[in-house]
């Protein structure tokens, strides 16, 4: 007779980095899920290859190396692409205007919309750190569209707040405040009321 207990899973989280600026944030977020014992996928847009380069000199190798499965951009068959393939969610870090109009569209052409497509039917938490400045109506409009259908816009906006000595500072801040809305708690974040004190009353 076959075992039907369910087995135990560990959770997972799908890791989209499209071509946008901002590499460095899908980094961070492969890094997060690491320490926090999170299974990661991650799925790299062609574009983000070009990026990565520019911005970081690190190899498409070397940031495979950073993820606990990595699946090709092209393999529309994946495992992610299905909605019995149980998951946490999906962040895209950095999410390019294109990434994030495929998906408004449902025109999915790649792994990376296919799968954050997918997320949305199954109504988990797709986390979009859109990365784009100044926005023109379209613009606009595609994000309220999507904030319609589910997602989550969390541009990567620096809070002054915790006071960040660094660039890395920031960028944690941002990738742990994106990872909250899978109700992930990770070490770097500075939470005001806790690690901050909240402002007095007092004038």
């Amino acid at each position: 007779m076959p075992d039907l207990q369910a087995s135990p899973e560990e959770p997972r989280l799908v890791v989209g980095i499209s071509g946008a600026s901002g590499v460095v944030y899908g980094l961070r977020a492969l890094d997060a899920c690491r320490e926090l014992g999170i299974e990661s996928h991650l799925v790299l847009s062609k574009s983000a290859a070009l990026t990565l380069n520019q911005e970081t000199g690190l190899s498409v190798a070397e940031v495979n190396e950073k993820a606990d499965v990595v699946h090709r951009v092209g393999d529309i068959g994946a495992a992610i692409s299905s909605g019995s393939y149980r998951t946490l969610g999906m962040i895209i870090a950095p999410c390019s205007v294109r990434t994030m109009s495929e998906i408004a569209t449902g025109i999915t052409s790649s792994l990376l919309t296919r799968a954050a497509d997918v997320t949305l039917k199954e109504r988990r938490p797709l986390v979009l750190m859109v990365r784009e400045t100044p926005l023109h109506l379209g613009h606009l409009r595609t994000l309220t569209k999507l904030a319609e259908m589910g997602a989550v816009i969390a541009p990567p906006l620096p809070a002054f707040y915790a006071r960040p000595t660094s660039i890395a500072e920031m960028v944690d801040q941002s990738v742990g405040r994106a990872l909250d809305l899978f109700g992930l708690s990770w070490r770097p974040v500075k939470r005001w009321g806790e690690d901050l004190a909240a402002l007095s009353d007092e004038v």
